[in-house]
């Protein structure tokens, strides 16, 4: 198959336009596809055509950048719960596995499971541990001759991914279990989540699209607890966001219970216009269950 030849940004809006969408401000048009790939800004169209490369009557380009913008605001609110949970994660592993196996027990082989996860985790860390410009690291190790800063220090430098990988491996059941039970979720569901929320904030970070997205990481859906949050489920659509963002909230509630994130969140999804929000996993009646009523 050829290669498609570059067009120019008004070449881009042309066809466009060839296409069936209305064009009613070209210079805002073309300013926008000059800072905003046309492919990213395209991805968009689905909802808005009836036929492929073929847009719905009266369709227009301001329609498709407000999708585009509901969908960024959906990523900030998106990263912001998922910021939240890691630094919450961060402190939780650090303080149970410190207080209970010492200052240094991620080095400790027999608080994980033995073999080349773990190994492979530690290696992981040595490298992420170099390439940081953090202080605190060089001061273990030229006042008290460390090359690894305590644990609550080492919780700091590694990397989201990194920490998920460590919860995973922690031998103990009891111990995966205290720092679940600080976010009401079993250990299976908090694991999920955890890596989940990694996946979701690496889409988030390099601005990928959040709406009408599949994910590709799976998330476990709980059964049993937490129980205010069981009945607004949708495990009809299992891939979408929607149930990432009702256990995002649970979890947001207990790290941050004065937050309005919940409410910033329900109120932005008020603003979708056209797309229904069953493209992102949402349920016909999702205003009436529990999670959105407890909101108002």
């Amino acid at each position: 198959m050829p290669i498609k030849p570059f067009k120019s940004h008004e070449e881009q809006l042309q066809v466009l336009n060839e296409r069936g969408l209305l064009i009613e401000d070209k210079a805002e048009a073309l300013h926008t596809l000059e800072h905003h790939n046309y492919y990213r800004i395209s991805a968009y169209r689905f909802p808005f055509q009836d036929a492929p490369d073929h847009f719905k009557k009266g369709t227009t380009f301001a329609q498709l950048w407000e999708l585009y913008c509901f969908d960024r605001a959906l990523r900030q609110l998106t990263n912001e719960a998922c910021k939240a949970l890691e630094i919450s994660v961060r402190a939780r592993w650090a303080h149970v596995l410190g207080g209970k196996y010492g200052a240094h027990a991620y080095e400790n082989p027999s608080v994980f499971r033995s073999g080349s996860f773990y190994q492979n985790n530690l290696s992981r860390l040595d490298e992420e541990l170099n390439r940081s410009q953090e202080a605190f690291i060089s001061h273990y190790r030229t006042q008290h001759n460390l090359q690894r800063p305590p644990i609550w220090g080492a919780c700091e430098v590694m990397s989201f991914g990194l920490l998920s990988r460590f919860y995973d491996c922690i031998l103990r059941m009891r111990d995966k279990k205290e720092i679940a039970s600080t976010y009401q979720l079993s250990v299976s569901g908090f694991r999920s989540l955890l890596q989940q929320s990694v996946y979701l904030r690496n889409l988030s970070a390099h601005h990928s699209r959040l709406w009408n997205r599949r994910l590709t990481v799976n998330l476990s859906l709980p059964t049993k607890q937490p129980a205010g949050i069981i009945s607004s489920l949708n495990p009809t659509d299992e891939k979408r966001i929607y149930n990432s963002l009702i256990l995002l909230g649970h979890v947001h509630s207990l790290i941050a219970p004065k937050s309005d994130w919940k409410q910033r969140l329900q109120s932005h999804l008020e603003t979708l216009n056209g797309p229904s929000h069953s493209e992102l996993g949402f349920p016909n009646d999702w205003r009436e269950r529990d999670f959105w009523k407890d909101i108002r």
